[in-house]
C-alpha cells in the first residue's frame, strides 16, 4: 500500500473530498485505512468495565486506500509517490518535489 500508518493523507474523492488528516490505522489486506476526523460514523456502544455508561459515540471509519493520497512535505498538496532505492534502503519518494517521504 502507498499509504503508512502516521502519515498526512488528503482525500481525494467522496462527501470527505478535501479534508487532510493523519492516518490512525492502515489494513493493508482490505486496502483501507481510518483518517484522524475523516468518515466519522455513530457507534452504539454496550456498557462495559472500560465505559459503565454506554451510549452513542462518534469514531472514524474506514475509506478505501484509494480515495486518499499522501500530502507533499513541501508543497502542502497531495501527490503520488514512487519506491526508490537510496543507500541501499528502498524509501518513498513525493513524485512532485522529490522529497524522501520515510
Amino acid at each position: 500500500m502507498h499509504v503508512k500508518k502516521g502519515d498526512t493523507v488528503v482525500v481525494l474523492s467522496g462527501k470527505h473530498k478535501g479534508q487532510t488528516g493523519k492516518v490512525l490505522l492502515a489494513l493493508p489486506r482490505d486496502q483501507k485505512v481510518v483518517v484522524e476526523g475523516v468518515n466519522l460514523v455513530t457507534k452504539h456502544v454496550k456498557p462495559s468495565a472500560a465505559n459503565p455508561q454506554g451510549g452513542v459515540e462518534k469514531r472514524e471509519g474506514a475509506l478505501h486506500a484509494s480515495k486518499v493520497s499522501i500530502v507533499d512535505p513541501e508543497t502542502g498538496k497531495a501527490t503520488r509517490i514512487r519506491k526508490q532505492i537510496v543507500d541501499g534502503k528502498k524509501v518513498r519518494v513525493a513524485v512532485a518535489s522529490g522529497k524522501v517521504i520515510d
